[in-house]
This record gives structure tokens, sequence and C-alpha cells, in this order.
């Protein structure tokens, strides 16, 4: 299912560069359009975890590297790996006060979890055990790269129809004189059809899937309830500097928004998910 859920999300957000390519430049601009979907469809399957960590500055975190808070994450890490017969993933820091992680790659061989600086220094060991087995549920339920796909081809998309709202259109048809509407209509549509494909790829079971087994491996529910709480209350506190593009990819929204965003977002509430939690104990 993960697989044809691929193969459709890569198929739609391509259709979505092309009509957008249209709108900016005319027959010219579907042809870039076109390159442009290929090349994107190439950088996002091999690519798209370098691109999503490149774009929060992660920092690598080794035994040599980020030494302090490897000796933090890195145990626990490898201890949920062997646990739930992964590979060991490599891991990042994000400069970011706001508390939040995510995980990304192809698949379980080429995954990164990345954590920011902010969740280091709110939670106690019990509760990063609960977010980091949370990130790699995502990775054995081979999420990740739905996710990651999603992230790099919804900028692609953001990107062609700012093209197009300041290019306003290349067509100059006698039908079609008025071709800056064109693109400011696109501009206008083009968000919030983006955002909906990318829940219907990144559906909020996904959420649900990752939360129960981070229950399962980490030994109980507990630890990742006590940190969905914590997160909770910070992210409102301290919201994240996000792309809406990669919102999806965080154990918690990076940033609150009004309701008719909460109504599309791709993360269940807390409250629900905590309520599926403490139905596991």
């Amino acid at each position: 299912m993960n697989s044809l859920k691929t193969v459709l999300l890569l198929g739609l957000l391509s259709a979505l560069l092309l009509v957008g390519g249209e709108a900016a430049g005319g027959r010219s601009g579907l042809y870039v359009g076109f390159l442009v979907a290929l090349a994107m469809n190439f950088v996002s399957y091999f690519f798209s975890d370098k691109i999503a960590l490149a774009m929060y500055s992660a920092q690598p975190v080794s035994e040599t590297e980020n030494p302090e808070i490897y000796r933090r994450i890195g145990p626990l890490v490898r201890n949920l790996a062997a646990r739930m017969s992964l590979p060991m993933p490599k891991l990042y820091a994000i400069p970011q006060d706001s508390p939040n992680a995510f995980a990304t790659g192809r698949n379980p061989s080429h995954a990164s979890v990345a954590v920011t600086g902010g969740l280091l220094a709110i939670m106690d060991d019990h509760e990063l055990e609960g977010v980091l087995a949370h990130e790699l549920g995502h990775v054995k339920n081979r999420d990740i790269l739905v996710s990651s796909i999603a992230a790099t081809i919804a900028a692609a998309i953001t990107m062609v129809a700012r093209m197009a709202m300041f290019f306003g259109g290349g067509r100059r048809d006698d039908d079609d004189g008025d071709s800056s509407m064109l693109g400011m209509l696109f501009m206008m549509i083009v968000a919030p059809i983006a955002a909906l494909l990318i829940q219907m790829a990144i559906s909020r079971t996904r959420e649900y899937g990752a939360d129960a087994a981070a229950a399962e491996y980490a030994g109980g529910p507990f630890g990742l309830i006590s940190a969905l709480k914590k997160l909770e209350d910070w992210s409102k506190r301290i919201p994240m500097d996000a792309s809406p593009a990669t919102a999806h990819m965080f154990i918690i929204k990076p940033f609150t928004g009004s309701a008719l965003l909460r109504l599309f977002s791709t993360h269940p509430s807390t409250e629900q998910r905590i309520e599926r939690l403490m139905a596991r104990r």
C-alpha cells in the first residue's frame, strides 16, 4: 500500500508541476515543468533526506561529531534499533529551541533521525526514548520515503506557484489576454491542492502506527505519553521555524494555525494520540 501511495503521490504532484509550468510560461513553461518533474522525482527518491536535513541546518551526531549529544541519544537509538531489527540510523541535531524530531530517508538502510536542541533540553531519558522509538517506528513502517518525497515535491510546487504569481503566465493568445490573472489564480489554488495531496499521502494513521510501535518497543506507552504532553505545551510557547511543506514529517505539528488549517492537519490531535496510547496499557 505504501508503494502504491508513493507512485500516486509522484504522479499527482508531478502533474501539478506541469500545470504550474504551463501557467507560468505557456508551452515553453510546460516543457520546463516536465523537465523539472523528472528531475524532482529523481532528486526526491535519492536526495530528499539530505534536502530535508539541510533545510533545518541539521548537524551530524556521532562519537566524534557533537559527542555530548551522541552520549545522550546514541545508546537509546542503538538499543531501540536492535529491538526493532533495524540498522542503526544516522543521527542529527537541529539548532532550534522548539522541541521536535523527525525521521527521513528512502529505506531503513538509509534512514536518519533528527532531534532539536529544544527537545533534548526538556525531555528526560524515558520521554526521549519514547520520542526516538516513535521516529524509528516510522522507519520500521517504511513511512519515511513518502514523507520525504512529499516534502521535496511540495516545495517545488510552491516555487512554481510563486513564479506563476510573479510572471503572471507566459501565454499571450488573443483569447487569454489577462494571463497575469491566471498566474494569480494558480498561486491561490496550488497551495491548498498541494496540502490536500500531502495529507492524502501522509495520513494520520501513520502517526498512530508510529505511536503504537513506540509503545511496543519502548517498554510501554508512558514515556511517549509524557513526551507528547510536553511537546504540545512547549511547541505553543516556542513555535518552530518550519516550512509548511515539511510540517508532516515532525512528531508534532511544528506550528499552530487557524481552525481551518487544523482541519487539514496531517497530525491527529495530541489528545487523540494519548487516548489511543492509554488504551494500550
